[in-house]
């Protein structure tokens, strides 16, 4: 049996009539840079979350940019973050000349530990950037009475979990500042890049709209330095489709991974993720942990059924960021996780006879 790992085909044929309609609109139009199909989506998307404010803009990575300069985080400044992500959450603090300062993962559901931020913090730290990694808030209560002890900003890299809760709260209104990504594969993605930032202070979020469209608040007239940081009008008009039937997709991504660790829970082979009580996740991916990943991923791809490794190499050890200095043993946790981890199929549409197959695979 060949199983999808993201299944983004049935995904638009179940709503290509739409999205065909929407984009073929923009079209018509001509207007592709801004306008009404943007202003939709982020009062849209701001009622979603909760959030005063949404500011769509051209990726997930652009939006932890976006919120580093919206808090002037410049050289020298320090941004404690986790070793244990994609590298766009580091990339960009160090893209400004500050220091990622990283803190080790909990070894529970892979997210920053909460317990070893505090030591972490000097007169230099300017902000707190967690990842709410696999679709899973991390624990957000206790960063926020962290940061508001130190009087520090918390940004939280959400770009896999919009969607999901922690204590009645959706991700992307948790903090100062909320980040998510709709790179297609994410649990709301378009048909290319795009991203967006949430915020409930009226000055932040019209100093984020400025620096987003290259520091203008009026045409030609620069205010400050910014980037070239849109969502263009047809990733918001397939947006807009997508987000209509977003709820719903979150119940089956959660209703799926919930079934795939009951079935994985007695496995010899692999530790299905540990979601708290307090939280829900949107599972942007499913990742086990796996007694031996090498024989059990060949032996899933031999069977047609595809893997993903997220992440393999912690950043501390990643050659772009040796001038930090870390080694090898620094952050165990992370380190032990990257070894070990891998990501099973996952997708709204995931169905239940792949899903038996899959899990099947892994106890043969």
């Amino acid at each position: 049996m060949q199983i999808p790992f993201i299944d983004l085909k049935t995904q638009y044929e179940t709503y290509k009539e739409e999205i065909n309609k929407e984009v073929l609109g923009v079209l018509e139009s001509t207007q592709f840079i801004l306008g009404p199909q943007v202003t939709k989506l982020e009062e849209d998307l701001a009622k979603f979350t909760g959030a005063k404010h949404a500011m769509v803009c051209s990726s997930g990575t652009d939006a932890l940019l976006l919120a580093l300069m919206a808090y002037d985080i410049k050289a020298g400044d320090e941004v404690i973050t986790t070793p244990f992500t994609f590298i766009a959450t580091a990339e960009v603090i160090a893209l400004l000349g500050a220091i990622p300062i990283f803190v080790d993962i909990c070894d529970k559901n892979y997210n920053i530990d909460t317990s070893k931020i505090a030591e972490k913090i000097t007169p230099r730290t300017k902000a707190i950037m967690p990842v709410s990694l696999y679709g899973q808030c991390s624990n957000m209560r206790e960063i926020n009475e962290i940061a508001n002890k130190y009087n520090i900003p918390v940004i939280e890299d959400a770009c896999q979990s919009f969607g999901a809760e922690f204590e009645g709260q959706k991700s992307c209104n948790l903090s100062s500042i909320g980040c998510t990504s709709f790179f297609p594969s994410k649990p709301l993605g378009c048909y290319g890049d795009g991203g967006a930032l949430f915020c409930n202070d009226d000055a932040l979020a019209q100093k984020i709209r400025t620096l987003l469209n290259h520091g203008q608040e009026e045409r030609y007239k620069h205010k400050l330095i910014g980037i070239n940081g849109r969502l263009d009008a047809l990733q918001a008009a397939i947006l807009n489709v997508k987000l209509r039937y977003f709820e719903n997709e979150i119940e089956k991504r959660i209703a799926i991974g919930n079934r795939y660790t009951e079935l994985l829970k007695d496995s010899d082979e692999v530790t299905p993720p540990y979601v708290f009580e307090n939280r829900t996740s949107v599972y942007a991916q499913y990742s086990v942990l796996c007694k031996d990943r090498e024989s059990l991923s060949k032996k899933l791809n031999d069977a047609g059924v595809p893997t993903a490794v997220h992440y393999p190499i912690p950043l501390h050890l990643q050659e772009a960021f040796e001038y930090l200095g870390y080694k090898e043993g620094d952050f165990p946790i992370s380190e032990r996780v990257g070894k070990a981890i891998m990501s099973l199929p996952m997708s709204p549409f995931l169905t239940t006879e792949q899903q038996d197959f899959v899990v099947q695979t892994i106890k043969a």
